[in-house]
């Protein structure tokens, strides 16, 4: 007698519902950074209307990112994207730093090897309307002629690393860089506050975001971390020269004595060594 052929059960292919591709969607557009923290979605008429879905299913789709955390309902109705790192990265550095101002050294680091990276991968990677925003932005920076304010120049700063992470299109990259916003801004002001007091210092800073703007519009992945790297390594130098400055003038009572202009001078110098390397 022939043995009988062995049937494994069919599987159930269950369709997914409607609510579910449309929660798909968009959670990819938040993935991809083509909806950004903050960025409001259209009015539901219209969004159902764009996605060809009736408004109920769109309704359901909005509430469960909603419940995923990655829309927030907004005042007078319809939803933003959430920054969904801002909470766990940004608050307890950011009460860290205000109580310890030492740490500036330690948000210095961080930003130093994050930021050579998205330099790097910007070069690789940066469109033409990423270079646009790079160079409206140092363009800005510059036509400041004299006029220093630390808080409208944090601004810039930081639009301009954060141009220069979204530049790299590497999603983790900007997320993590949009977690820590609050955190590089008040670290911007700081060294803003030490480093502007003097002109030259003012114009190098200028020079060189201009030259990272350069090297990432010349698509040399090299060459703009390098830049990065520079600019880094400068404010470094340049912050721990000015505590240690500031250190002398408490030892000695010289509260308000001009700081020793060799500091920059010798930031300056290891900066244009750098550059011939």
């Amino acid at each position: 007698m022939a043995s009988q052929p062995s049937f494994r059960a069919v599987p159930h292919v269950r369709r997914p519902r409607l609510s579910d591709t449309i929660t798909e969607q968009i959670e990819k557009l938040i993935a991809g950074g083509k909806l950004k923290p903050g960025d409001r979605l259209p009015a539901e008429r219209d969004l159902a209307q764009q996605l060809d879905v009736s408004r109920p299913s769109l309704r359901e789709a909005l509430l469960i990112l909603e419940s995923r955390g990655l829309l927030q309902a907004r005042r007078g109705g319809g939803f933003s994207v959430t920054d969904v790192t801002a909470p766990t990265i940004t608050d307890p550095l950011v009460h860290l730093l205000q109580r310890h101002p030492e740490t500036v050294d330690d948000i210095l680091e961080l930003r130093h090897g994050l930021e050579c990276v998205a330099a790097e991968f910007a070069a690789l990677r940066a469109t033409e309307a990423d270079d646009k925003r790079l160079r409206e932005i140092v363009s800005a920076m510059k036509r400041r002629r004299g006029q220093v304010d630390p808080l409208e120049d944090t601004d810039r700063d930081v639009d301009f690393h954060m141009a220069v992470a979204e530049a790299s299109h590497n999603v983790a990259l900007v997320h993590v860089m949009r977690g820590i916003f609050n955190l590089m801004r008040i670290n911007m002001l700081r060294s803003r506050e030490a480093l502007c007091h003097q002109a030259e210092n003012v114009a190098l800073l200028d020079e060189q975001h201009a030259q990272i703007a350069k090297a990432i519009a010349a698509r040399d992945p090299k060459a703009a971390r390098a830049a990065a790297n520079i600019h880094l390594s400068f404010v470094q130098a340049s912050l721990r020269e000015a505590a240690g400055t500031a250190e002398r003038k408490g030892a000695n009572g010289m509260n308000g004595a001009a700081a020793p202009a060799a500091g920059p001078a010798r930031s300056r110098k290891r900066v244009n060594s750098d550059n011939a390397a």
